[in-house]
């Protein structure tokens, strides 16, 4: 891949750049010669902030000391999602401080210490033969189609079905969850003319419900654990805590790891020499070579809290720095090769969960269990899987979505 000029005005979180592919080629020519970036937005782009742009973050490097030093940089300032819709206001922003990933330490270290009860290794283990029935199953019944759409009825189900089961929602709930998530998520998508905020409501008045039953009828799910974590002495959320919480881990539990699914069974119909590979061989390293080629999210922002140096480049307090984590994982001083996937590409020191630090994907031992059990079903099943037609991407300034995907499976 040659490097090109970067482009005057340009913006990698213009959703209409991410809706044809991610930028590659103008992150290289970043990384090599502007690794920290000013991109100046016109206000539409910049929906929710009080300044004019932001620093661009490219490189691994600095990607990754952004993300371990909650000291000179804050989520809590501004949150972390680095582009809203036009219309979103300030005190819209403001409010979604309540969220965990929005949030520094040490507030951020009391909410995780609570809700990471729920993603213990031993909650994870004994999920394992439960999911793993439920991808063989999964798979068989979209094998006996012949045909579909491999992100609606494949990529999706089973992290909904995850996530249904840890919060303790019924399973024919499930399909709720998946429609609220492309409601809040999908804003700056034309084919999903949804109000986020009427998604959000809905959401929350959902999982409200559902704890109120929990209070007074506990079982062994994430709810139970939340709404009843005061009770041991050690500290309970809020119930706005709670709210954003519920939601954060329905959307984002599920969109990330069906984004990675997608995006993996893409590139490997695109390099089918690494198909034939995960089904001979089945190397551990393939789950955490798919998260590196997907990055679901591709970027976050921080907030300085602090006048400091950013790779060489100054940067006053209240500048927002975006962390490219899909540029840092294309990285050519980091990675031999990058843009050849490698399933068996060890080291993988990827930043496809955040990049390390405080806000390191709670759910990430979660992700790579699916993502694991979900191929190894695939190459069993439908081996002969193959592409029926392009991926149709989905218009983010964030996701690295794939909305629709159509395959055969014999």
């Amino acid at each position: 891949m040659t490097a090109v000029d970067i482009p005057a005005g340009f913006d990698p979180t213009n959703p209409d750049i991410n809706a044809v592919g991610l930028p590659h080629d103008e992150w290289k020519a970043m990384r090599a010669t502007s690794p920290v970036h000013w991109v100046e937005q016109p206000p539409e782009a910049r929906a929710g902030f009080l300044d004019t742009g932001y620093w661009a973050a490219t490189r691994h490097a600095e990607v990754r000391e952004v993300s371990k030093n909650n000291e000179n940089w804050s989520t809590n300032e501004n949150g972390v999602i680095i582009r809203f819709a036009p219309d979103m206001t300030r005190d819209q922003v403001e409010i979604q401080r309540a969220m965990l990933i929005h949030n520094d330490p040490p507030t951020h270290t009391k909410m995780r210490g609570v809700v990471s009860r729920g993603f213990t290794p031993r909650v994870i283990a004994s999920l394992k033969d439960g999911l793993k029935a439920r991808a063989y199953e999964i798979v068989e019944e979209n094998a006996a189609k012949g045909s579909g759409d491999f992100v609606e009825d494949l990529a999706a189900e089973l992290p909904l079905q995850a996530i249904a089961e840890l919060l303790g929602v019924p399973q024919e709930d499930r399909k709720k969850i998946f429609e609220w998530s492309n409601q809040m998520m999908a804003y700056d998508d034309p084919d999903f003319d949804v109000d986020p905020a009427v998604a959000s409501m809905e959401i929350l008045g959902y999982f409200d419900a559902l704890a109120t039953d929990r209070r007074e009828n506990p079982r062994d799910d994430i709810v139970s654990k939340l709404v009843h974590a005061g009770d041991d002495g050690h500290g309970a959320l809020t119930n706005d805590e709670f709210g954003f919480f519920v939601i954060l881990l329905a959307v984002a539990g599920n969109e990330t790891t069906r984004n990675a699914t997608s995006h993996g069974m893409h590139a490997y119909f695109q390099n089918p020499d690494q198909w034939n590979l995960w089904k001979s061989d089945r190397p551990e390293t393939a789950v955490d070579e798919i998260v590196r080629w997907a990055t679901p999210v591709t970027v976050f922002q921080r907030t300085a809290l602090k006048d400091n140096v950013l790779g060489g480049q100054p940067i006053a307090k209240g500048d927002r720095v975006g962390i490219f984590y899909a540029s840092a994982n294309f990285d050519e001083t980091v990675f031999d090769d990058p843009f050849t996937f490698n399933i068996l590409r060890d080291p993988n020191p990827h930043v496809g969960f955040g990049g390390h630090g405080a806000h390191y994907c709670l759910g990430a031992n979660l992700a790579r269990l699916q993502i694991n059990l979900i191929f190894n079903a695939l190459a069993d099943i439908t081996p002969n899987i193959s592409l029926a037609g392009e991926p149709k991407r989905l218009r983010s300034g964030w996701l690295n979505g794939i909305k629709e995907m159509q395959v055969n499976y014999k």
